[in-house]
């Protein structure tokens, strides 16, 4: 199957041990141009990728013989760094930070969008680099004088260390690892609230407000996190991976 301009469209390969996802969700995004292949659980999935590799896998966390956490854990410590994006019903925070140290590029929580869903999934291909672990793969990030270390939960500016609340420090590393993406304020509070739609609450804001401050970022002209007016925002810093000092 080809794209547009005569490009070749991106293969997904969908895992869900639920059919009924699998039949609605695989017609929708081959109508939106992209080439599918399923399997029902993990240990399915390695087959499929390993036949025909996948330029992404969109797949769920709780399945049977081999679930999605596990699949990522399989894929990234045989070095395969197809980037991955979980669905998850789980909506403890701990379970949304373990999918994203654990390897995995982005995730979802059920029930979702699948316009949403094809939103995250062009989002990450266009990150991806093929056969280069993905930000979210790595322990360390660098934006300028900002380093992270995510292993450790750590944060220094310009050499010295940066105190962030542990909210503010799963928000830094969220926009981190999506540079330059746009992100809403319910998005945002979907992944590390796990809230499904804005309510009364100024949680981001307040949250960014944090960074900013911590940071010395000046909203005016920012150097790492950017306000896109009725959008929401964005890192618009560029983020490298990097070693342990």
């Amino acid at each position: 199957m080809t794209g547009t301009g005569g490009t070749v469209a991106p293969h997904v390969l969908l895992v869900d041990d639920e059919q009924a996802i699998l039949d609605g969700l695989a017609p929708f995004l081959e109508r939106s141009g992209v080439r599918v292949s399923t399997a029902a659980d993990g240990e399915a999935a390695l087959a499929t990728h390993a036949r025909t590799p996948a330029d992404i896998l969109v797949c769920d966390v709780l399945m049977p013989r081999l679930d999605g956490r596990a699949l990522v854990r399989r894929l990234r410590a045989d070095g395969d760094w197809t980037p991955v994006v979980l669905l998850t019903q789980v909506g403890e925070s701990y379970e949304r930070s373990a999918a994203l140290e654990e390897g995995a590029d982005d995730y979802l929580n059920k029930p979702f969008d699948p316009l949403e869903l094809l939103a995250r999934v062009r989002a990450v291909l266009r990150r991806a680099v093929p056969g280069v672990p993905s930000l979210t793969a790595s322990d360390v990030l660098v934006s300028g004088g900002l380093r992270v270390d995510r292993a450790a939960r750590r944060a220094t500016l310009d050499g010295r260390p940066v105190a962030l609340t542990p909210k503010a420090s799963l928000l830094l590393d969220y926009l981190m690892t999506h540079p330059s993406e746009l992100l809403t304020r319910e998005r945002l509070l979907s992944a590390l609230w796990g809230f499904e739609s804005m309510v009364t609450t100024r949680a981001v804001d307040h949250r960014v407000a944090e960074i900013r401050r911590v940071l010395a970022d000046d909203p005016a002209e920012p150097r790492f996190v950017e306000t896109v007016p009725a959008g929401g925002y964005r890192f618009c810093g560029e983020v490298r991976r990097g070693g342990r000092a």
